[in-house]
Order: C-alpha cells, then structure tokens, then sequence
C-alpha cells in the first residue's frame, strides 16, 4: 500500500468528471487500498478517486469510531429516499481546515460494487449518507465550496492560495 497525494482545491483536476470502472481487477483493489491508506493517514473519513488525481469512479468511507468498518463503493449510484434534507458541517480533504454547512438529502439508497467487484445495495443515514453524497459529487466534478455563496466560495480560494504560497519553499 501507498499513501498518495491529496489534490488541493482549485486545482482543476478535482474538476474532471470520473469515468465508469469496467472491472474490478488487481490495480482497482490496489488503488482501493491505497486510498484507504491516505484516508486514514490524514484523519478522513472518505476520499473519492478524483482527490488523488485518478479519475475512476472509486470511493472509500469509513464513518466508525477506531476506522473498523471500512466502506468501499465502486461505480457507485444513489438515490435521496424523501424530500427531507439536513444542513450538516463538512470539511474535505482536498480544502483543509475549511468547514461549512451543506444541505443533503437526510436518507440515500446506494448501490455500488464492493472491493472485489461484487454488487451490493444499502439504505444510509445522517453523517454516512451526507458523507455518500459529498464523495459521489467529488466523483462528478463536484465540491462542497459549489453550495456556498460566490462570496464564501472566493474566500476559500483566496485562503486555499495563502496556504499554497506559504507551503512553497524559498
């Protein structure tokens, strides 16, 4: 296993929508564990392919105390079960050390293919099913800042560029 660099908002790259995965061979379970790996080394609790710069429809998640129950979702689908959403605090591993509020729908329905490939479906609620929708938008070009106001979304770029300059050598 590899921990693998995080992409950083803006970069463009986590702009690219993610392809389908054909199948579920030896390289996509080696990208599944390696993104397991970077998860956890920096205290996540998902990460979708496009964040580490590997446009394929491949997410970890892992929303349990002590990282036990690691979740694997591979072309993954959903559908909201409900009209009823629920704001709740989300930061991303690709905009550190920025948190904001985002509405998502309360309940999901999610269909996938598991790490070795096998279909698998599932009814989630509260942080898993918020955590579902935020790394599924990650998988279409999607990130947490676009639900905020042009505002907001402008501070978080011109704090993102701070912390890129300041982690430039001199």
């Amino acid at each position: 296993m590899a921990k693998l660099p995080i992409l950083e908002f803006p970069d463009e790259r986590l702009r690219t929508i993610a392809t389908p995965v054909e199948t579920v061979d030896d390289e996509v379970r080696r990208l599944v564990d390696d993104m397991l790996e970077t998860m956890y080394d920096a205290s996540g609790i998902g990460l979708a392919a496009t964040q580490v710069d590997v446009h394929r429809r491949v997410i970890v998640i892992d929303v349990s105390d002590g990282q036990s129950r690691p979740l694997v979702l591979i072309n993954p689908q959903f559908t909201p079960l409900g009209e009823e959403r629920e704001p709740m605090q989300e930061g991303c591993l690709s905009i550190p050390e920025y948190y904001a509020e985002v509405p998502r729908a309360l309940r999901v329905h999610l269909e996938a293919l598991d790490r070795d490939g096998q279909p698998y479906e599932m009814e989630a609620e509260g942080l898993l099913a918020h955590c579902i929708q935020h790394e599924y938008d990650h998988l279409e070009g999607v990130l947490f800042v676009d639900y905020l106001s042009a505002l907001k979304r402008d501070r978080v770029m011109k704090k993102m560029h701070k912390r890129h300059r300041q982690m430039q050598p001199a």
